[in-house]
Formats: C-alpha cells, sequence, structure tokens
C-alpha cells in the first residue's frame, strides 16, 4: 500500500494478518531506504514493526494512550499516524523528530528522550482515567533495557500495589543501546526460555473446578497446586510477585501470538504485562547482526552493504580521546576505574574494557548507581572515571550533589557531549550541565579548547585528589591539532591568553573559541583591539586574570555553548559584583531560556544568534562604549 497516504491507523481494523505481514513488508523497507539518507534509529524501529501495527489494531489511538518509553522506536507509529511523507525531513532542522512530539501529532500522548519514564508517566494517566471515570486504555510500551532504570522499578512497584488496569508492553530484544547487564536481565532471560505458563494455568483451574468439593482440604490443595505450577513453570515469577498478570514470552513477530495475548489482557482486571520477544534490526541484516550497539543510532549507509558512510576526518572522536587517554594512563595507574550507565560504545570505552575487564563496570540503565558507584569506590582510594553524556548527568543530580560534592571525593567526571548535539533535539542537547554543576561546593569545571588540551585536562583530572573535578566535551570529532607527546598537569583555575588586546575582551572556552577568534579578526579590521582568552576553567574562575581585565575598565562578552541562567556568564557577573567593579560593562552571548529543537548545530546556532557575526556585533558596541569614554 501507499505509505504516504496513511493519514491514522484506522485503516488497520480491516486488515487480515496476512495484509498486515505485506504492510510489515512495506514500512520496513520504506525505514531502511529513508534512514539510509537521513540516518537515525534504525534498529530498534525494525525490531517493533509487527508489535507497534498489532497495538494500533487493537486499540483506539490516540483515545487509548500508547507511551513509547525512551521514543527512539517510534518511527513506526509516526508512520502509522500519518507521518511517513515527513520522513525526508527526519531529525533535520525544522523537521520531523526523531521522538514523539505532542505538536506534531495528537497520537503522541508523552514526549520522551530519556528512558524509563513510560510506567510512571502511564501511572499518571490511569490515576487521571480513573478520577474521571473514563473507559480507555493506557499502553506503556518499556524495553527490557529500560527496565533496568530505578524509575522504571519504582513505578512497578506503584502499580503492581494500587492495581489499577494498565497493560504494560515489555519490549525484550536483549539490548538497549549496548548490550545488557545485570540481574534483571538475567530475570527476563529465564523468562524467555521458560516458555508460556499462562494458558497452562488457566486449562488446570477450570479443570480444578469441575471436581466436586469434597471438603476444604481439596480446594484447598488445588489452590496451593495451581500456584505452584507458576514457579514450576518459569523461574522467578517476578512480576506475578510485584502484583501482575505476566503473559509471555511472546513471539513480537507473529501476529496470531500478538492478538491473542493483547486480546486476553484487555479482559483481565489489574495491571498485565505483555512481555514480547523481538529482534533488534529485523530485516536488515546488517542491523540483525549487531552485537554491541552499532545499528541502535547511525549516520548515512548504503543499503546495499550496510557500509556507513562517514566524512572523512583524521581528527579523533572527543569520546575516543578522553576514553583513550585514560585507557593510557590506566596502564600506570591501577587506582583508575570506568563507570558508564549502559554507553560502553558510545562513550567509547571498548577498548579499556578489553584491557582492564576488572576495573571497568557497565551498571546498565543507572545513572544515579553510577554516580554513587564512583563515589564509594573513591572512599576506598580508587580513582573513578565517571563517563556519562552531559544529558544524562542530569538523572544523577542528587547523587553529584551529596554523594560525591558533599563528601568532597575525587571522581573524574567525564561530561560527553556537552553542548548541542543537534538532530536528537531537545532532550539530548547538554546546555544544562555548567548551571548544575557551577554552584556546587567542591566542584571543579572544565573544558578544553582542543584535543591536545584535552588530554592535559584529563591528566589533571586524574592527578586531582582535593575532591569532584568534571571536564566537559563536545560530540563529534577534534579540530585535528598536533598532540604533545607528554601529558602535564595545568594548574587549577589558569586561563590562558590566545590573543592579546586593549579595547575588550572575549571569555569563551571549549567549541566557541573559533568562532570567537573568527570574530576578533573581523574586529581588528575595524579598529578594534580585542583580547581572546580561553576560559577554559568554568569553575573556579581565574581571578587573577579576570581582576586585571576589570581593573583595565575593559568591557567583557562571555560566549558560552550553555545556557546563560547560572552559566559561565553569570559567574563573570558575580564576580564583578562581589569585588566592587560596579562600572563593569559585560555582555553574555550563549544558549536562551528555552528548550532548543533538533537540527544541524550549524543551523542551531545560526537561529540563536551564537555566531560570528553577533560576536562582532556585541563587541561593537561595547568597543565603541569604552572609547567614548576615553
Amino acid at each position: 500500500m501507499d505509505l504516504l497516504s496513511i493519514k491514522d491507523p484506522s485503516f488497520l481494523k480491516k486488515l487480515s494478518n496476512e495484509e498486515l505481514e505485506n504492510l510489515a513488508s512495506e514500512i520496513r523497507h520504506f525505514l531502511i531506504e529513508k534512514l539510509s539518507v537521513t540516518g537515525g534509529h534504525i534498529g530498534p524501529n525494525l525490531g517493533v514493526v509487527e508489535l507497534t501495527i498489532a497495538l494500533h489494531k487493537a486499540f483506539d489511538s490516540p483515545t487509548d494512550k500508547i507511551l513509547w518509553d525512551v521514543g527512539h522506536q517510534s518511527y513506526v507509529h509516526k508512520i502509522l499516524t500519518g507521518r511517513a511523507s515527513q520522513f525526508d525531513t527526519l531529525r533535520k532542522y525544522k523537521g520531523l523528530c526523531g521522538f514523539p512530539k505532542m505538536i506534531e501529532s495528537p497520537h503522541d500522548v508523552w514526549e520522551t528522550g530519556h528512558s524509563s519514564t513510560s510506567l510512571s508517566g502511564a501511572m499518571g494517566m490511569v490515576i487521571a482515567r480513573d478520577i474521571k471515570k473514563e473507559n480507555i486504555h493506557v499502553i506503556p510500551v518499556i524495553g527490557d533495557g529500560a527496565l533496568t532504570g530505578g524509575m522504571a522499578l519504582e513505578a512497578l512497584n506503584h502499580i503492581g500495589h494500587e492495581q489499577k488496569n494498565m497493560i504494560v508492553v515489555l519490549n525484550d530484544n536483549e539490548m538497549s543501546i549496548a548490550p545488557n547487564v545485570g540481574a534483571l536481565h538475567n530475570v527476563l532471560g529465564r523468562l524467555r526460555t521458560a516458555g508460556k505458563y499462562q494458558w497452562a494455568k488457566d486449562e488446570l483451574e477450570a479443570f480444578l473446578k469441575k471436581i466436586p468439593a469434597v471438603g476444604g482440604k481439596i480446594a484447598s490443595t488445588a489452590e496451593r497446586l495451581k500456584d505452584s505450577l507458576k514457579y514450576l513453570l518459569v523461574s522467578g515469577v517476578f512480576f506475578e510477585e510485584l502484583g501482575f498478570t505476566y503473559l509471555g514470552p511472546i513471539d513480537g513477530h507473529n501476529y496470531e501470538e500478538l492478538f491473542e495475548n493483547i486480546n486476553y489482557a484487555k479482559k483481565t482486571e489489574g495491571p498485565v504485562l505483555l512481555h514480547v520477544i523481538t529482534k533488534k534490526g529485523k530485516g536488515f541484516e546488517p542491523a540483525e547482526r549487531d552485537t554491541v550497539g552499532t545499528w541502535h543510532g547511525t549516520g548515512p549507509y548504503k543499503t546495499e552493504t550496510g557500509d556507513f558512510l562517514k566524512p572523512v576526518n583524521t581528527a579523533p572522536a572527543w569520546s575516543k580521546l578522553v576514553s583513550e587517554t585514560v585507557r593510557e594512563l590506566a596502564r600506570e595507574d591501577e587506582r583508575i576505574v570506568a563507570i558508564t550507565p549502559a554507553m560502553p560504545v558510545g562513550s567509547k570505552l571498548e577498548g579499556f574494557a578489553s584491557e582492564f575487564p576488572d576495573r571497568m563496570f557497565d551498571v546498565g540503565i543507572a545513572e544515579q548507581h553510577a554516580a554513587t558507584v564512583a563515589a564509594g569506590l573513591a572512599t576506598q582510594g580508587m580513582k573513578p572515571f565517571l563517563a556519562i553524556y552531559s544529558t544524562f548527568l542530569q538523572r544523577a543530580y542528587d547523587q553529584v550533589v551529596h554523594d560525591i560534592a558533599r563528601q568532597n571525593l575525587n571522581v573524574f567526571i567525564g561530561i560527553d557531549r556537552a553542548g548541542l548535539v543537534g538532530a536528537d533535539g531537545e532532550t539530548h542537547q547538554g546546555v544544562f550541565d555548567i548551571a548544575f554543576l557551577r554552584h556546587l561546593p567542591n566542584m571543579v569545571l572544565m573544558m578544553p579548547k582542543d584535543e591536545n588540551e584535552g588530554r592535559h585536562m584529563t591528566y589533571t583530572a586524574i592527578q586531582y585528589n582535593d575532591g569532584p573535578i568534571a571536564m566537559r566535551f563536545p560530540r563529534g570529532n577534534g579540530l585535528g591539532v598536533e598532540i604533545d607527546e607528554k601529558m602535564t598537569a595545568l594548574p587549577i583555575g589558569s586561563w590562558e591568553v590566545l590573543k592579546e588586546g586593549k579595547d575588550a575582551a572575549i571569555l569563551t572556552f571549549g567549541t566557541t573559541i573559533p568562532m570567537a577568534m573568527e570574530a576578533a579578526a573581523l574586529l581588528e579590521a575595524k579598529g578594534y583591539s580585542v583580547k581572546v582568552v580561553n576560559a577554559r576553567f568554568i569553575k573556579p574562575l581565574d581571578e587573577t586574570m579576570l581582576h586585571d581585565i576589570l581593573s583595565m575598565n575593559m568591557p567583557i562578552l562571555t560566549v558560552e555553548e550553555a545556557v546563560l541562567q547560572g552559566g559561565f556568564g553569570s559567574a563573570v557577573l558575580e564576580f564583578a559584583h562581589d569585588h566592587h567593579y560596579h562600572h563593569a560593562k559585560v555582555d553574555r552571548l550563549g544558549i536562551p531560556d528555552h528548550f532548543i529543537e533538533h537540527g544541524s548545530v550549524d543551523k542551531l546556532l545560526e537561529e540563536i544568534n551564537l555566531t560570528s557575526e553577533e560576536i562582532v556585533k556585541r563587541m561593537s558596541r561595547l568597543a565603541e562604549k569604552k572609547q567614548k569614554r576615553a
């Protein structure tokens, strides 16, 4: 059928299973072709084609609420709800979002980008439904990896206790972004191999009811026999003990099994868990073969071979540069231990893991746990390297405050994907970390200008023994600069003058240094002498240099690829106020007070006026005012 003509999922009600199988094949072909150009989360979506079709056939979206945990598996849902024609714009500026988005469609009832939230959101919807006396279904779809998140376990506990009607779909493909770890993963493994038991239990119950009730003894024995059957057939019975009716495991690519179990679930009182087994990447051989997470989310690729189309860039990726530097230092320092919350591939820790398997810990999707494990290690004299994306560090905020900073422990936090990340959009832009870390006592926060300085900063962090230290670094590749053979520790709180000037000063760091240098050259041509400072330590500030600049009555422009509220520019303003530079002229350039949507980083920077042209405009005004006063 013509996928571009789909307006809503209602057409599915009329299709036979054979027609649904043809539709699934067409959707897979469509996704493989479209994502080969745009990139995106190909593996997760190929795995949920039949499941998504079955859910939309069995339920009435958006009256019935289907919530996609994480949301990177929602492409099939978007096709079935009338957005196939927009897939050429997927993850592009002003185009189709790669995650559920309420403003895109009424069928997107829950916006996600971080995992383990769907069960709690669904519980809120169920409570509201019952208060309003509505007759609707609420169906959260959560992956086996996301189920290891603490928030998901808290929600399971509450849902089982309340015993409200809800159908939880556990999409079990044995992987999240990387292969899953943990005891709960092992429970699911046992469930996968145990086979069905619900039907056998029901048949036994029906048989027992036919036996004449000869006293209470037979009846109670029958009940015990029925209950013991589930323990016999399913090892652990984890979900039943939490208060759920467990159905499964179900072949997530078999419509007969899916509809049989979904219909049974709809008639069952209380919370039901449908355990659905799917194959990540199904229908595209390169993605099906993936065992490490390479095909979870990709850039463009060749459909014929699966080869990735990567731009020619000899500069190392930031993630690899940092992780390999830590690995190098770990050869000489047995205290160094690496920790990641389910991102060993994204954080490029495979090399560290292969060389130091006993010192590498993937704790699963459990950012809070990861932070406090790092704290525990530090109390014992170890040197933990916590590799975590900026957007995921938000989830461990209390642990960073309470367990790391408050105890002043020597934890090195590598903040990956700091700044704008582009195509993944609002949920993944790493723009809040400065604001939520800068005000913490004992915290040191820094960002390198290039990969050479990044190696020196990594060495600095490992050598630092006075409390927590964090280094933020961007997504993508470095600049291709020459690397020093020997690493040295940088003085904490020291800045670097990149260009001298006397009329005004630009204070910036990391990814915005090139635009600052370009702006300074343009200003030089206009007759303005502008100082450019690599303010590589965001906390503590270089107070000596700041005093020098402010005492000369030099106007300052701060530039940061992070939110302005509470950011680096705010720190400079606070410094000027606290030291009574009442006539100081300080302007700030950074991320404005709204969430930044998806698109290329260059487009996004242009949209928010974080550009060299804007720096020239701002600095021209500041420097002109100084010249007039002089």
